[in-house]
């Protein structure tokens, strides 16, 4: 389902507006379900060094108070921004990672902050505190203001006034309140005649390409100069490993097999880059045809499909063949080393996970998240409380908790209605025909099981989507590819490139 699907005719010219001001706190005899938001804002000064550039900069944790039309105050979102000089046509690049319900956090102390956490590159656990925050080169503050975003219901964003669940936690609630803080922090700041960049990861990206209508078109438009998709989910048919989903065994075969590479399961011939090409042929020339088949698949082709699949999934080909050639993500991720007794991770496979139960038919937790979550939680408390000086009295929600129990994919949809895979695909591949200037950047991992790289191009190539202002770049890691260091290294000079690019 499609953002502009779901927008009402009338929704573009009626959007919810902000006010920077906090005169509304006591309306006498107007009773508030939650409390009105102060304004509240933590100013620090620092220096850093920036891909060799030594710059000054400050860091400002502030808030917006989110009025609807009527006036009432609906919720409170709270940002991290990163501002070097007076400049007002530096560019300014806006962060947000996904879930629904993740807050900043993990772009944040991974990749664009001015400090990250370090955690082993090698996809070994984390350990326990103290973490070590190192100065982060990588950060883009000498190239571009930055503005971390954390959504209503994460981080120190919250509902406020008459503010109800159903007036933000919804894909089409969410990309109107995200484009809104994105809008009324550039109105706070002067910065309308700025380039415009939109960086998400993972759901974030899903935002990303759904925040377009809303600030592009309405009664104050606002161009995106590009969009910098990490982990990209766009069109969840292709990230989606169900047993009915064709697609999402062809999707996520590459994966697999170069999760079989990395763990040493397949013979590695030549590069991952050349192997991987081989696999990408296989899914769409002799895979996709035979599963479309099904069972009208004559008995040695079906066997000679096997034969290949199960070579490049590492796997036993019986398995194979009693999975009826479907071999299902979340399952290859138990079966592929089951004889070590380990389950390979969702968000990167290179990390592995020894589970109690080795006859499960999939794992029951993630070893990636397990690994690094306890270090990213106390890295961003810490940083905020002692070099930032917030001091706020509420939680900070790495995940936000009442967002996973009101989403809502679908509100109130207008006329015939029929369930079908998120995408917002569509969205992006509209406005980048009205928005000629308009490019977009896709990284992804090679070991990444929750959106695929083969999902990145089969979505990219489906779409309608200039293709001639769309940059392809992959890491030999996962979901979260800064978490390896070369693959950090690559995709920061990779994000860097994008922005400067004439």
């Amino acid at each position: 389902m499609t953002i502009k699907a779901l927008i009402k005719p009338a929704a573009l010219c009626a959007m919810l507006v902000v006010t920077a001001g906090y005169a509304f706190a006591g309306d006498e005899g107007e009773s508030k379900d939650l409390p009105v938001p102060e304004a509240i804002r933590f100013e620090t000064s620092h220096k850093g060094s920036f891909s060799g550039t030594k710059t000054d900069y400050k860091a400002v944790v502030s808030n917006l108070a989110l009025k609807k039309e009527n006036g009432d105050v609906y919720a409170d979102a709270v940002t991290t921004a990163y501002v070097a000089g007076e400049g007002k046509k530096r560019p300014v690049t806006f962060v947000f990672n996904g879930g629904p319900g993740s807050s900043s956090v993990w772009l944040h102390m991974g990749l664009v902050g001015p400090k990250r956490v370090v955690v082993p590159s090698d996809a070994q656990d984390a350990g326990h505190a103290p973490y070590k925050l190192e100065d982060n080169p990588h950060s883009l503050i000498d190239i571009s203001d930055i503005v971390m975003i954390d959504p209503i219901g994460t981080g120190y964003s919250r509902l406020a006034g008459k503010g109800k669940p159903e007036d933000v936690y919804g894909l089409a609630e969410d990309a109107r309140t995200v484009a809104q803080i994105i809008r009324e922090w550039v109105r706070a700041n002067g910065r309308w005649n700025t380039p415009i960049y939109i960086m998400g990861e993972s759901f974030g990206t899903t935002r990303a390409a759904a925040v377009l209508p809303y600030l592009e078109d309405g009664p104050e438009p606002l161009r995106v100069n590009g969009l910098i998709l990490i982990s990209q989910a766009l069109d969840y048919t292709g990230s989606s490993p169900f047993p009915n989903n064709l697609i999402g065994f062809v999707t996520y075969l590459p994966t697999e097999a170069a999760t079989a590479w990395y763990h040493g399961k397949v013979e590695r011939k030549g590069t991952l880059e050349d192997y991987l090409k081989e696999v990408r042929a296989f899914a769409m020339d002799e895979y996709l045809p035979a599963l479309f088949k099904g069972s009208s698949l004559e008995k040695a082709e079906f066997d000679r499909v096997a034969e290949k699949l199960a070579g490049y999934l590492g796997i036993d080909v019986a398995y194979v063949k009693r999975a009826n050639l479907r071999v299902m993500g979340g399952r290859f991720v138990k079966e592929l080393m089951r004889d070590e007794g380990l389950a390979v991770g969702r968000l990167d496979s290179r990390y592995v996970l020894d589970e109690i139960d080795d006859t499960a038919d999939s794992p029951r937790a993630d070893a990636g998240s397990a690994a690094i979550s306890g270090a990213y939680s106390a890295a961003l408390h810490s940083y905020l409380r002692d070099e930032l000086k917030v001091d706020l009295d509420r939680p900070y929600f790495i995940s936000g908790p009442e967002v996973g129990r009101e989403w809502v994919w679908v509100r109130d949809p207008q006329g015939y209605y029929e369930p079908e895979y998120v995408n917002t695909a569509p969205d992006l591949a509209e406005t980048m025909r009205e928005n000629k200037s308009l490019r977009v950047m896709v990284a992804s991992g090679y070991y990444d099981f929750a959106t695929p790289f083969f999902d990145a191009e089969y979505t990219f190539w489906r779409h309608g989507i200039d293709m001639s202002r769309v940059t392809m770049t992959y890491y030999e890691a996962g979901h979260m590819m800064y978490l390896h260091q070369p693959s950090l290294e690559k995709v920061a000079k990779d994000i860097r490139e994008f922005i400067t690019a004439k």
